[in-house]
């Protein structure tokens, strides 16, 4: 089963299990929200809406807020010496599509489960691995960072250059010019 639905000014295709990034809207990370906005459900048997299916639900988890890349908006116009260049990062709302419901109260349920991403929690992780691997090393062993600082300070030796004197050659002397002899008019 599948539906179409809109959100953010925009339509998507969606079916249960889908990961998809839409315009942002205001959701918790983990929350489960349903979106109504549904123009069609489509499966084995086809719902149209006018302009909405009435009864029909997307269950929806937000898994993740950010921004996009990076847009580069450059204007110019030729000939005047205008030119100006800008950047925009779109933010958006990435969401995981739990079950969609049609009209008849047919359900299509996710196989898996949502995998929400959460930068708090994910930077808690990688200081607490960090941690476990100083750890295990000891406390006789040195840490890779300062042992690869330290040979790199060891490498670097000052030498100077020997400057040799060139023999001196000899300069040419550049030819005087040779005056131009006028006749006297007669």
């Amino acid at each position: 089963m599948y539906a179409i639905i809109r959100t953010g000014g925009k339509q998507y295709r969606v079916k249960a299990g889908d990961v998809i990034r839409v315009e942002k809207f205001d959701g918790d990370l983990g929350s489960e929200l349903d979106l109504t906005d549904v123009m069609f459900v489509g499966g084995d048997k086809n719902f149209i809406g006018t302009p909405v299916v009435k009864d029909a639900k997307v269950t929806v988890v937000v898994t993740n807020q950010a921004r996009g890349p990076k847009l580069i908006v450059f204007k110019k116009k030729r000939r005047q010496g205008y030119r100006r260049t800008n950047g925009h990062r779109q933010p958006f709302t990435e969401i995981f599509v739990k079950s969609i419901s049609s009209p008849e109260g047919q359900t299509s349920k996710a196989d898996s489960e949502p995998q929400v991403y959460d930068a708090e929690k994910r930077a808690q992780r990688l200081m607490k691995s960090a941690q476990i691997r100083e750890e295990k090393k000891g406390p006789g062993q040195k840490t890779a960072k300062a042992a690869k600082k330290k040979t790199a300070a060891s490498k670097k030796k000052v030498t100077k250059k020997k400057v040799t004197k060139k023999s001196s050659a000899k300069k040419s002397t550049a030819k005087k010019a040779t005056k131009k002899k006028t006749s006297k008019k007669k």
